[in-house]
This record gives C-alpha cells, structure tokens and sequence, in this order.
C-alpha cells in the first residue's frame, strides 16, 4: 500500500517537527523546504503531506519554538525565596543573550515589525504581554508589581538593540546599571513603608 489516502501519524509529524525546529534555531528559518527535509531525514514532499503548505510548517515551527522559549525564560524569571529578584533579573538576562537564549532572538526578530504578520498575525501584541505574569510576580518580591511593565520595556528595549547592533558589552552594562536603579527604588519603598508604619499614630 502506497501513502495515498493514509491519515498522517502524530508522533511521525511531532518528530518531524522537533527536528525542524531543532534546524530554525540553530540555522533561521529558510526559504526553501529542502533545508528543512534533510535537516529531518525525510523529504519536500512528505512536510507538505504532514503540514499542507510550506507555510504551514513554518507558524508549526515557530508555534513550537515559541512553546520552548516560553517554558525555558519563564523558568528563568520566576522568583526564588534564595536571593533577591533583582539577581534573578541579572541571571536571566545573561541566559537570555547567552547560547541558549540567542537562537530565539534571532527567530522572534523578523516577527516584531509588520513582515512577520503573515506568518503570525498579532505575534506583536502576543509577545509584549507574555512575561508580564512572571515580571509582575518578581517585582511584587520587591514591593513593586508596578514596575514589571517598565521592566519589560527595558528588556525587549535592550534585546532589540542587541540585535541590531551586536554590542553585547553596552547593553549588558546598560541593563545592570537598570537593575542598579531598581534595587535603588525598591530600597527606598521599604524604606518610606517604614517609616510611615512607626511614624506616632500609625498603630491603633
């Protein structure tokens, strides 16, 4: 029996995509399928027949990775009782422009201005609210959940320079002059609390 009119196998399509994900990180994503194929033993025709369309393993490949970027930075940001947030935030910075990190950057480049859209329309949007959960979590550590926005804005800010420019000794020196200014402002908040809870009266 030939393939014709068999239903595709999940696990066979999961595989498939695994290692082209595995491809798009390390190499960018392609223009031709044939990178693809043999970066995952198979060939052209057989990622049409379990994807449909070439763009159609393309939002896979990206969905997946996006899937892996999330778990992994997500980790990153989340607060441990063992040391302050502000270390956590240096951490994950050096993570996230590290090896490791690098390979989603320069995937999710191409998506934050308009000619990403077709591949994934709202990525934009979608990618601006994603750490603002964990951020928010953090800097409530620090007495200032408020703060995550403006966090995460110095991040992206910073990682879209870094990408552009390459200059990865400025923008880490700019970032821990960032975290400097954070551990400032979360200092002088507990201070102010203080103050005003022992200040005469305010205990009934």
């Amino acid at each position: 029996m030939n393939g014709v009119g068999r239903r595709p196998q999940p696990q066979i399509k999961q595989r498939l995509l695994d290692a082209c994900t595995d491809y798009a990180l390390e190499h960018g994503l392609p223009d031709r399928l044939g990178p693809l194929a043999a970066a995952a033993g198979t060939s052209s025709r057989m990622l049409i027949y379990h994807f449909g369309t070439r763009d159609g393993l393309l939002r896979e490949i990206l969905g997946q990775a996006r899937q892996r970027q999330l778990e992994a930075f997500t980790e990153l940001l989340r607060v441990r009782p063992e040391e302050p947030y502000p270390t956590t935030l240096s951490h994950a910075w050096s993570a996230m422009t590290g090896p490791h990190g690098r390979p989603y950057l320069r995937m999710f480049g191409r998506l934050h201005d308009t000619a990403g859209e077709p591949l994934w329309p709202g990525f934009r949007q979608t990618a601006t609210t994603d750490w603002l959960a964990p951020l928010e979590h953090g800097m409530r550590s620090l007495g200032r959940p408020e703060l995550a926005t403006v966090v995460l804005a110095v991040i992206r800010g910073l990682l879209m320079d870094l990408d552009a420019t390459g200059d990865a000794v400025r923008t880490d020196h700019a970032f821990h002059d960032f975290l400097t200014t954070i551990e400032k402002s979360a200092g002088a908040s507990c201070a102010r609390f203080e103050t005003a809870s022992t200040a005469p009266g305010s205990r009934g």
